[in-house]
């Protein structure tokens, strides 16, 4: 069955303060797209869409992409491998770019930019983050099965396994019922604080305690492409109240959240014990290195990922 995993590699990185999406962090300067389509090729899927800026397009060919030249999948047939960009020209005629605005639109935009490319059941994932073998495998997996309309999928995290020691996230933080999810709130300012309690701090310095097992999207959603439909007429809404804004953005999470309610799209979600780690900020850096270098030691990863 031919199943398609799309990156989403178009993000300015601003609090990392630089491209962060093409930053070698592997033992041989690997950057952590390549883990994530290492181990999707892995899970089985078929096709590789890359959402990429235009001016970095040759730099993932070369990085990443073209090393699937010749990689084969579970199926026996080479990956397939498409390259899209999330720019202005897959906005609406309609819509004029507020003045000055440098911004990415969000997640919502990044995944309508891949529509072209795709006509199967897709994943989507970020390409600055490290989601496991397992993560991807049981998103694949459930994929094989997914029907045509009005279900989805989400690899839900412990919060516990997705932070950083080195400033706050974003997470959007999910209430599971029955192997179901029933709603997700983007939450912005989460904080490990020094006596190891993870906090909500957006609106109280002190922090909002949150429960180190709650689930958490971490932009592992896996779709139908008639999904496309209602998340073109849910953009569109978007883009016609943004007004002058020069940072809102349209977001996977909150999309899937008002899907849900609105009672457009059951959401099942796919739990997991895998430890996330990325790269938010430059102090990061140096774990996210160390990890992928235990990985590799421990037999996860070979030596090198591609021959």
């Amino acid at each position: 069955m031919k199943t398609a995993l799309a990156i989403m590699a178009a993000g300015l990185g601003s609090r990392y303060g630089g491209n962060k999406q093409i930053d070698g962090l592997g033992p041989n300067n690997e950057i952590l797209m390549e883990y994530a389509v290492y181990d999707g090729v892995r899970a089985g899927f078929n096709k590789i869409v890359f959402i990429v800026k235009p001016d970095v397009v040759d730099v993932i060919k070369r990085i990443c992409g073209d090393k699937l030249g010749e990689v084969t999948g579970s199926d026996g047939e080479k990956i397939e491998v498409r390259y899209v960009f999330q720019d202005e020209k897959t906005l609406p005629d309609w819509f004029e770019m507020p003045e000055g605005r440098t911004k990415p639109l969000g997640t919502v935009h990044a995944a309508l930019a891949a529509e072209e490319a795709i006509d199967e059941p897709f994943a989507i994932i970020n390409a600055d983050d490290y989601y496991s073998f397992d993560a991807l495998k049981a998103l694949h997996d459930a994929l094989t099965a997914l029907p045509q309309e009005g279900v989805g999928l989400m690899v839900a995290y412990r919060l516990k396994n997705t932070v950083s020691k080195n400033g706050a996230v974003t997470r959007g933080v999910c209430t599971v019922e029955d192997g179901l999810l029933k709603d997700v709130t983007e939450t912005y300012k989460i904080t490990v604080f020094p006596d190891g309690t993870i906090r909500d701090t957006e609106t109280d310095p002190n922090g909002r305690l949150l429960d180190p097992e709650s689930p958490v999207s971490m932009n592992t959603w896996g779709f139908a492409p008639s999904v496309f439909a209602g998340m073109r007429e849910y953009f569109d809404g978007f883009l016609r109240g943004l007004g002058g804004d020069m940072k809102k953005e349209c977001i996977l999470p909150t999309m899937v959240d008002e899907f849900i309610k609105s009672g457009k799209m059951t959401v099942k979600a796919l739990d997991t014990d895998a430890v996330w780690f990325g790269v938010t900020y430059k102090e990061d850096r140096d774990t996210v290195s160390a990890e992928l270098l235990k990985l590799h030691k421990s037999g996860a990863y070979p030596e090198k990922l591609w021959n």
